[in-house]
């Protein structure tokens, strides 16, 4: 619980410092995909050497999966803030993946979803509707811009749902090391591609992506695949959703952005149906098939 606590408080930096970057989106997952890779894969090459060159080439292949699951998370869900509305993006994009990974969890690694959880799930969502203010926006432009936050959610449960497999038999340093590198080489072809810049940044910009790595990569996603050893995977995808409650207050503290009394009530409800989803699932030991 301490270290599902720590982990969402590391992800609810990310949206202060990308509004303070001010920077494209894809270099902005680029850089913080790819500084978190730079400071793990070679301790992954250096001390787990023999572990991944034992590895088939099945388990490469869910690899590259894994790192292709978030690398099209990041570069469908944060665009998506900037084409339909804070309220779709947060329900669709962030809370929405709790239900898809229940859902995955059940259907692919056999893993049932005690009633109780999914009563959490239902209740932190209600508590994501209200701190949005449920503000969806009807228009070409936002019906694109919740697709990809659509498309963020189902890949970021992908994502979990594969790290909850391969972490069953690989160390944490080579999965996320190679998870975080293949993301990183991905996100850069996506950015060339788009002609998205990737230098000329000012110096505060390069601390901000260091700062991201360090803090919502590593202490965030490497705290949460450590987990997912011993974790369901939707017991993470919940956790996760408080990310919008430490976001706002941390958007308070920083650029002194008061919530309404709506999104007040709202992020209670989130606490509280996260405590639900998560006490329910986590009192059942999970089994993970290892193939």
């Amino acid at each position: 619980m301490a270290l599902l606590v720590l982990g969402v408080v590391a992800v609810s930096t990310s949206a202060p410092m990308i509004r303070l970057a001010d920077a494209p989106p894809l270099a902005v997952a680029f850089y913080r995909n790819a500084f978190a890779a730079a400071a793990l894969l070679p301790f992954a090459l250096l001390r787990h050497r023999r572990e991944l060159a034992g590895l088939g080439t099945r388990r490469w292949g869910a690899l590259v999966l894994a790192g292709a699951f978030l690398a099209v998370h990041f570069a469908s869900w944060i665009p998506s803030v900037t084409l339909t509305t804070v309220a779709a993006s947060t329900v669709l994009g962030v809370g929405s993946q709790s239900v898809w990974a229940a859902v995955g969890a059940r259907v692919f690694l056999g893993e049932r979803v005690r009633r109780a959880a999914l009563g959490g799930i239902a209740v932190a969502l209600v508590g994501a509707v209200l701190i949005s203010g449920a503000d969806f926006a009807l228009s070409p432009r936002a019906f694109a811009g919740d697709l990809l936050a659509l498309v963020g959610a189902v890949t970021a449960a992908g994502y979990l749902l594969a790290g909850r497999r391969l972490r069953q038999v690989l160390s944490l340093a080579a999965y996320t090391g190679v998870v975080y590198g293949v993301c990183s080489v991905l996100l850069l072809v996506a950015a060339v591609v788009a002609g998205t810049p990737l230098t000329g940044f000012e110096p505060r910009v390069w601390l901000l992506f260091a700062l991201m790595a360090a803090g919502p990569q590593i202490l965030g996603h490497t705290v949460f695949n450590y987990l997912l050893r011993d974790l369901d995977a939707t017991v993470v995808a919940v956790a996760i959703m408080g990310e919008s409650v430490g976001a706002s207050l941390l958007a308070l503290a920083i650029f002194g952005e008061v919530p309404p009394w709506s999104a007040v009530i709202g992020g209670a409800v989130v606490l509280a149906g996260i405590y639900i989803a998560v006490t329910a699932q986590a009192r059942r030991p999970a089994e993970v098939p290892v193939e």
